[in-house]
């Protein structure tokens, strides 16, 4: 017995939109890696514009270093908060410092930073080439002759590739000073076996695990905020400005994610990384 007709024109229906939209998600994918490929291409291309790669240090870099130190704080107390309550049962509690420092260095500050930046540098970014976009700028630096992606794109993406990593390294410290904090202030853990044990499991791998994280994330928060910025319509207007915005944030915090189970695949399963 075959189908009412409503039935199969519905089906139809929806398999023409998940084509379509399928292939828009596939032709964003590579406008994105399209865009890419030309940014490090670009690099390499004189002139090496430091005046507006040192602008874009400062902004992302300094400006965010507040934040970043807080937030990297807040995570190493509730790091040895949690540490601690839930190794105490099996008197192992001073392992507490171990358990902080490992998953500040490997995980959470590389992580913890790069969300940050990409709520607060990724939006900005897509905000600010989206404006430029909309008011016609982008198109004006074309007709005087200046490559978007040189004069725009390059500065961004090299501050954020720089800065992400370096900002990751202060994340750390505050994150395993604020597990000291919460372990000796709440528990009477003691002080000094709380920073032997730290130096006891602070290895260079670690750290260079932590700062290829941090890299990768970088590039991608810097790629994706300036491609939505670069692929907003001019017809947009505000609203637009304000979607790309939006989008930028959540499609940066999940490849963020993507990029940290690729990379913690491949370091640690393939590269045999500790």
């Amino acid at each position: 017995m075959s189908n009412p007709p409503t039935e199969n024109a519905s089906s139809g229906e929806n398999t023409n939109i998940l084509k379509i939209r399928l292939h828009y998600m596939l032709s964003e994918i590579g406008e994105a890696v399209s865009l890419l490929a030309e940014t490090i291409y670009q690099i390499f291309k004189r002139p090496l514009q430091l005046d507006l790669l040192l602008k874009q240090l400062l902004l992302i870099g300094f400006n965010s270093l507040s934040v970043v130190l807080v937030s990297g704080f807040f995570t190493g107390m509730v790091l040895g908060v949690q540490g601690y309550v839930q190794l105490k049962p099996y008197a192992v509690e001073g392992s507490v410092a171990q358990f902080v420092s490992v998953s500040v260095v490997k995980e959470l500050g590389p992580m913890i930073t790069a969300f940050v930046l990409s709520g607060r540098i990724g939006a900005s970014i897509t905000a600010e080439l989206s404006t430029m976009k909309v008011t016609e700028q982008i198109d004006a630096l074309k007709v005087m002759g200046t490559n978007p992606v040189k004069y725009l794109v390059v500065p961004r993406f090299l501050a954020c590739s720089i800065m992400l990593p370096t900002l990751t390294i202060f994340s750390t410290f505050a994150g395993i000073f604020g597990g000291f904090v919460a372990v000796v202030s709440l528990f009477g853990f003691n002080g000094y076996f709380y920073v032997l044990e730290v130096q006891k499991h602070l290895f260079i791998g670690s750290v260079l695990i932590s700062l290829i994280k941090a890299t990768s994330f970088g590039m991608a928060i810097a790629a994706v905020g300036c491609y939505k910025g670069f692929s907003i319509s001019t017809a947009g207007g505000a609203e637009g400005v304000g979607t790309a915005t939006t989008g930028s944030a959540v499609i940066s915090l999940i490849t963020i994610l993507v990029l940290d189970f690729i990379l913690n695949h491949i370091l640690f399963n393939i590269l045999g990384l500790i």
